[in-house]
């Protein structure tokens, strides 16, 4: 880990200021955070697993793992907690910004720093289990929400997104609990932690075929302000394909004069859109950004229509949020899930 250091008086600056800052001027370490205590935490479990090798960490944009790298980078947001602030006001959630979500995908990057380190893409059997490493990463993957071939580990059924993942995915469950034979007997996943637990104790106490220290994209190469990472990561996370609602909202709000002295819809959404975006991102794993969106296009659509409520907003709230899930869940369907780690 790199040296304290002194980071430059931007933590008082409003927003508007802030936003012009480009990232490697903000003098960012790990220090003293959550996410470093976090990875210590992980080193632990390695360490009580037996392992010698320790992969290193880096500041960057986001979560990753470089092919042949032996470590992985964190994202610049959870070095500060005004930074945390931001990006959840801009994008309304952080990702590894409380302590589970951290640990989970701390033990995800150690998984593929392990695989790096160890070369075990060549083993054949890994092979046979998880697939072919050398298959191009899709832009987008469609899950399979009913699978039980692939371990349940980060938010949407992410290690069905690539063999890579899924090797990464199953490393993080047979590291996080020793009870993963109780938790998937019967599933397919089994054959790969059973294969997983003798790797891993076939290589523990091994030494590291590659042993770089290789950073890439660290945060002090990163001259993009923070507006412009903003602007950029909200366009990745727009709704990629047009919706409709009408049919769902015609048959929860109304436009007839009989109801013209309720509550209009429009108004209702918009009062309400941080508790049904924060309640579906949670049960569909979807970027809060994206609910965010398709919440935005039917209160569009809610107003251009003029619907209004036709029962109590508690029951409204409750039929909103199943059809809005709903929505979502056909929109994980359709092939356009991103792969990001």
């Amino acid at each position: 880990m790199a040296s304290k250091v002194n980071r430059p008086d931007w933590t008082a600056l409003a927003e508007p200021e802030l936003l012009q800052m480009r990232i490697c001027d903000l003098g960012l370490g790990l220090e003293d955070t959550r996410v470093r205590c976090l990875y210590d935490q992980v080193l632990d479990e390695l360490e009580e697993r037996g392992f010698r090798f320790k992969p290193h960490m880096w500041i960057s944009d986001e979560w990753f793992t470089p092919d042949g790298v032996p470590g992985f980078a964190v994202p610049f947001y959870l070095a500060h907690e005004k930074l945390k602030r931001l990006e959840l006001r801009m994008m309304y959630e952080v990702e590894g910004g409380n302590r589970a979500s951290c640990l989970k995908i701390l033990r995800h990057e150690v998984g593929h720093a392990i695989d790096n380190a160890y070369m075990l893409r060549r083993r054949k059997r890994r092979k046979e289990l998880f697939g072919d490493p050398k298959k191009p990463y899709p832009d987008y993957y469609s899950p399979k929400p009913l699978s039980k071939n692939y371990v349940l580990h980060l938010d949407n059924w992410y290690a069905q997104s690539h063999p890579d993942e899924d090797f990464a995915e199953t490393f993080a469950v047979w590291l996080a609990t020793d009870r993963w034979r109780e938790r998937y007997h019967g599933w397919g996943a089994l054959k790969k932690l059973e294969y997983m637990d003798d790797l891993m104790g076939e290589i523990c106490e091994k030494k590291p075929l590659v042993s770089t220290r290789r950073r890439e994209e660290p945060v002090s190469r990163i001259k993009t302000t923070l507006g412009e990472y903003y602007e950029e990561k909200r366009q990745r996370y727009e709704v990629a394909h047009p919706s409709v609602f009408d049919e769902d909202l015609m048959r929860l709000f109304s436009a007839t004069p009989k109801h013209r002295r309720t509550s209009r819809a429009s108004v209702f959404l918009n009062k309400m859109r941080r508790d049904i975006r924060s309640c579906v991102a949670d049960w569909t794993g979807t970027h809060a950004y994206t609910i965010d969106q398709v919440i935005r296009d039917m209160t569009i659509r809610c107003r251009e229509l003029g619907l209004r409520l036709t029962m109590p907003e508690d029951h409204t709230l409750l039929n909103c949020t199943v059809m809005l899930t709903v929505q979502t869940m056909s929109y994980l369907q359709t092939g356009r899930h991103r792969i990001a780690m």
